[in-house]
């Protein structure tokens, strides 16, 4: 498995976020000439992203990120800001495009969805034996990302407001026309075909703009899972990530035994996820196993059980402990808006979530 975390960069003295990602990258890149890539741009220039190396050890990975996001905040600090781990922005902003002619061209053609778009999540790639294999984990996968989605809320603040959802990057990132659940793909060709006519429409640029909550990678023999909010705790991360690896490995054998796909149906996987981003693990969650609405720590046990048997016991240990501290101590967006409370101030919830980024 291997994590791609996106990061914002925000202004030291306010909080605000800053167009510093050119500046940031530069620096990087000189403080570590062996590392391709030490940060990457993304879409926007307030907002950076690290990728860890593929691993099958979850403590590698913890290591691995923490390490990365340590070096990240060095390059970020000695251009006076800092790298922080938020979905979205508490302060208001007016996001940058990145000078990239992709980009420009995705706001070009999407207008004030491509311009409002600032939106930091944690995508996870698991290997997979095959394209078709990746397509079976695909089309049985749906039901469960609102789970995900919800226990990594990490966004509740947007342009200085409470948007009343523990996850708005969800919704501001479900905007895109070629983003969501999807499903009934078949196999690879089936997936190949559905790709090349969401393309051919216009809702994608190019393959790279199908931002499907899991997908294919282009690069790795691996399946994408893209509905996490980035964790301010590294810890979280690494439960996300644990829990997508050992989803991925009981559908591949559901796939590889020929266990019937699910009946999906769309309205109720949108709802799913609606209701995931509103309330985080706060209230109650569509039930992946068709039992209706049930509370959200219920609907998070039965995932922690599907995919125990997938799990070494090391990392089913570490998954139980981290699945209760979450439901104990509440998800980064509860976390967010216990600081406001406790301080009335947005800059106060940066200045905590900058320093429990680098925990």
């Amino acid at each position: 498995m291997g994590v791609e975390e996106e990061l914002l960069l925000l202004a030291a003295d306010d909080g605000r976020p800053a167009p510093a990602a050119p500046a940031v990258i530069d620096v990087a890149r000189r403080a570590a000439p062996g590392d391709d890539e030490p940060v990457e741009k993304e879409f926007k220039r307030e907002q950076a992203e690290i990728g860890s190396a593929p691993t099958d050890d979850a403590g590698e990975l913890l290591r691995d990120l923490r390490s990365r996001r340590g070096r990240a905040a060095a390059a970020a600090q000695a251009t006076g800001v800092r790298l922080v781990a938020l979905a979205t922005s508490p302060l208001p902003v007016q996001p940058t495009p990145t000078a990239d002619e992709r980009y420009r061209r995705m706001h070009r053609e999407f207008g004030v969805l491509a311009r409002q778009q600032l939106a930091c999540g944690e995508h996870v790639h698991v290997e997979v034996a095959s394209r078709d294999e990746g397509v079976g984990v695909l089309d049985r996968i749906a039901p469960w990302l609102p789970v995900l989605r919800a226990l990594s809320a990490n966004s509740p603040f947007w342009q200085g407001q409470d948007t009343g959802y523990a996850s708005y990057r969800t919704l501001a990132w479900g905007s895109w026309p070629s983003a969501g659940p999807a499903t009934g793909f078949g196999d690879a060709q089936g997936y190949d075909r559905a790709v090349a006519d969401l393309v051919a429409t216009g809702a994608a640029l190019d393959d790279g703009m199908v931002y499907f909550d899991a997908r294919l990678s282009r690069r790795y023999d691996t399946v994408e899972v893209r509905v996490a909010d980035v964790c301010t705790d590294v810890a979280d991360s690494v439960l996300v990530a644990l829990l997508i690896r050992g989803l991925v490995d009981v559908l591949a054998q559901q796939w590889r035994s020929g266990v019937p796909v699910p009946e999906l149906r769309p309205e109720l996987l949108r709802a799913a996820t609606w209701r995931a981003a509103r309330d985080g693990l706060s209230g109650e969650l569509v039930d992946p196993r068709g039992a209706g609405l049930r509370p959200a720590g219920d609907v998070l046990a039965a995932l922690v059980q599907l995919v125990e048997p997938a799990l070494g016991r090391d990392d089913a240990d570490r998954v139980h402990d981290a699945v209760q501290r979450l439901l104990h101590d509440g998800t980064g967006a509860d976390r967010q808006r216990a600081v406001l409370r406790r301080t009335g101030s947005l800059q106060a919830v940066v200045t905590d979530a900058a320093a429990r980024t680098l925990a």
